[in-house]
């Protein structure tokens, strides 16, 4: 678990890095449940921001911070999305039968053909 390097003054970041935290790790467990518990967690941090100048001001610290978070919360998402492609792929993979994405390689055509024999099916990527 990497903790943000940060030296906040604003406990709000300080909220939403240990939420981040909690998060990557239950990420790197493979714990879905903690995923769910930690984002939900993260939300209710994030509802809770401070209403403060300070966001506006682009020399704020709090400003800096939380943009950081961001970057940080961005990163994790696309390993989530990149993780999720690979599960189905491999899902699709091992278990053709239950991708329900999947249609058959080849298929009856529901317009009648003219064509005769091999014109008669399709063939789909």
């Amino acid at each position: 678990m990497t903790t943000a390097a940060t030296t906040s003054s604003h406990p709000w970041i300080e909220s939403l890095q240990a939420e981040l935290d909690a998060l990557q790790a239950a990420l790197l467990r493979g714990d879905a449940p903690g995923v769910e518990q930690a984002s939900a967690a993260m939300q209710a941090v994030l509802q809770q921001a401070p209403k403060t100048p300070d966001f506006a001001n682009p020399d704020s610290a709090l400003r800096r911070d939380t943009q950081n978070a961001a970057q940080r919360f961005a990163q994790l998402r696309q390993a989530v999305l990149r993780t999720n492609a690979q599960n189905e792929r491999a899902v699709a993979s091992l278990l053709p039968q239950q991708d329900p994405r999947r249609q058959p390689t080849y298929s009856r055509m529901v317009k009648p053909s003219t064509l005769r024999g091999a014109g008669r099916g399709f063939l789909t990527a």
